[in-house]
């Protein structure tokens, strides 16, 4: 039994193999990018909208309102990276209805290349926000807690990675076994349930990147609000 698309080889030449992960997360990228250019090239400002329009502004108004209540900042800087990382999970799990599909979501190197995405892309955001500044929470309360600060960081960035994996692996792992002992009615049953954890999983992976996210922007700004409060109660006292 097949434990990672990974797996599935296509072709091989040398070094150099085309496998069903790399295979699937282009047709998924491929897939997003055709539809978001045919969803958005007559965008209407009109009462009567079509149905791609209202089903993309009903994605993007939610995405928008999640960011906002977790970080309670603008949404607009963070809006296309969390909200592609959500698409790219949720498309390419619901996909899995597709005979011969392989969710690239399951395979370890998908799962720990997008949880790199969130490792890299939560610093470059408190840099943004706070400036070089922003490194001075990884040496709090002292220095001495800087590898543990650092550990923590990447605990957290594989934990996002086994996370996803696990869960849309298993998934696939339990439909296959129930498709050898009941063909006809336990796999379609499954795969529903499949696909409703496929679209969870999308949402909570992209929900925890919002909230590192958030950590790191969020305690530098209340940091600075507090310094300057307390220097307007020194003048004032003065």
């Amino acid at each position: 039994m097949r434990i990672s698309p990974d797996a599935v080889v296509f072709f091989q030449w040398g070094p150099i193999s085309l496998n069903a992960t790399i295979l699937f997360t282009w047709c998924v990228m491929a897939l997003m990018v055709l539809g978001s250019w045919l969803v958005t090239r007559r965008l209407s400002t009109e009462t009567r909208l079509s149905r791609w329009q209202n089903l993309m502004e009903v994605l993007v108004t939610g995405i928008r309102d999640e960011i906002r209540e977790i970080s309670g900042q603008v949404p607009g800087r963070y809006l296309p990276f969390v909200g592609t990382l959500f698409l790219f999970i949720a498309v390419s799990n619901l996909l899995s209805i597709v005979p011969g599909y392989e969710p690239p979501t399951g395979s370890l190197s998908t799962t720990a290349a997008l949880a790199g995405c969130v490792f890299v892309a939560v610093p470059l955001y408190g840099i943004a926000e706070n400036g070089l500044s922003y490194f001075g929470q990884y040496i709090k309360p002292s220095v001495f807690m800087l590898p543990f600060n650092i550990m923590g960081e990447l605990s957290r960035t594989l934990a996002l990675a086994v996370r996803l994996f696990g869960n849309v692996m298993s998934g696939t792992m339990i439909v296959a076994i129930l498709l050898g002992l009941a063909p006809l009615i336990f796999p379609v049953v499954m795969q529903a349930l499949g696909l409703l954890t496929g679209m969870i999983q999308a949402y909570i992976f992209a929900i925890l990147a919002m909230v590192y996210i958030a950590a790191a922007t969020r305690a530098h700004r209340q940091e600075g609000q507090a310094n300057q409060q307390a220097k307007k109660g020194d003048l004032s006292d003065g």
